[in-house]
């Protein structure tokens, strides 16, 4: 007998590859940040069939299917036909956006999704939220293991809709029978991102609350992405918490980034952080100081159980957060141009740490002149 056809042999190993065996997958928010590195990664994939990207403009992966719309769209359920997964990354946790605005988006949008990805058939949904769920309290557990209770309160940025996006998370299933939802929920999120807690290393001096007990975890955006592809191809599901192995007690950080630190008393740090908040001055509510304070340490067991480990180490990520914050300055999480920061740091250690009294005399001058 002859052999096959050389193209036909090239059609019958194709058809038998692991990339054609492999899921569909949809990611939202695939044109920046985590959503553009996991479409990347899984684009190149060869245990993945095809990519959907969904974003309200065109990312940069050739190899991905594209569709520009805003997530909240209840079309989103037709560019979802045919997908094994969907990784739902299009959530606002800007500093500076609305908060009105942002909840809207992100709990509007998670809805949608979810309700979408039903209705086209979709077996599973994995969703990315933080281990700030956990909440940051003086009695957690070193490390949290992934059952551990949710205690965060609405306190802190965006902490509130990622809550209410677990609420949504758990209902998924009775209200949508055969959908499976994962949630992935990572520590103190480095590579790229700006938020309360990578602002933390922009100020001048460490903030150290008397009688508190931090403790560090950081997460590179590498290793979330890598820990999403454990999920999208079912090595793992539930409540996934990733992070780098173990923690950094505070003065292992203050020596490795050689920022001293200023403790002040509880009621000073908290009041202080309230009023700039509330006359609108930082961007920063008080409790996100919380997590600053207390640990909130995750074990990532089920991950590790599936055979998934960290390629970055804590002290690893917190040298690329430094080298990415360098040059920057900020005040009590408020952004600060260089003029401003030389100014703060002449005013006193308290000032240049909270900025209080010159950006409160500030918006006394201001409302004086209007």
């Amino acid at each position: 007998m002859s052999s096959p056809d050389p193209q036909v042999r090239a059609a019958r190993n194709h058809s038998t590859s692991p990339a054609s065996r492999g899921p569909v997958v949809a990611v939202t928010g695939a044109a920046a940040g985590v959503g553009a590195l996991l479409t990347e990664r899984l684009a190149a994939s060869e245990e993945i069939k095809q990519v959907i990207a969904i974003d309200e403009r065109r990312g940069e992966c050739a190899a991905a299917q594209w569709h520009i719309l805003d997530v909240r769209d209840p079309a989103i359920a037709e560019k979802l036909r045919g997908a094994d997964v969907v990784v739902h990354l299009a959530l606002d946790l800007d500093l500076e956006t609305d908060a009105a605005a942002r909840t809207a988006y992100n709990v509007r949008g998670t809805q949608t999704v979810l309700t979408a990805a039903a209705a086209a058939g979709v077996h599973r949904v994995v969703l990315c939220t933080s281990a700030m769920v956990y909440g940051a309290l003086p009695d957690n557990e070193l490390p949290l293991s992934e059952d551990a209770e949710l205690r965060a309160t609405a306190e802190a940025t965006g902490v509130g809709d990622l809550l209410e996006i677990e609420r949504l998370a758990r209902r998924a299933p009775r209200a949508h029978p055969g959908l499976n939802v994962t949630v992935v929920r990572p520590a103190v999120l480095v590579g790229g991102t700006d938020t309360a807690l990578t602002r933390y290393f922009e100020s001048p001096r460490l903030l150290v609350v008397a009688g508190s007990r931090p403790a560090w975890q950081f997460c590179h955006v590498e290793d979330l992405c890598s820990a999403l592809e454990y999920a999208v191809v079912e090595k793992v599901e539930g409540e996934l918490a990733v992070g780098c192995d173990g923690w950094l007690e505070q003065e292992e950080v203050e020596e490795l980034s050689g920022i001293r630190r200023m403790e002040l008393p509880s009621a000073v740090a908290l009041g202080a952080a309230a009023r700039l908040h509330r006359i609108g001055l930082t961007p920063s509510p008080a409790g996100d100081l919380a997590y600053t304070m207390y640990p909130w340490v995750v074990s990532g067991s089920r991950l590790h159980d599936a055979g998934w480990r960290p390629q970055w180490t804590n002290e690893e990520v917190l040298a690329e957060l430094l080298e990415e914050v360098s040059g920057r300055h900020t005040v009590a999480g408020r952004r600060l141009g260089r003029k401003d920061a030389t100014a703060a740091g002449a005013a006193g250690a308290t000032v240049a740490l909270l900025g209080t009294a010159a950006l409160v005399r500030r918006a006394r001058k201001a409302r004086r002149r209007i």
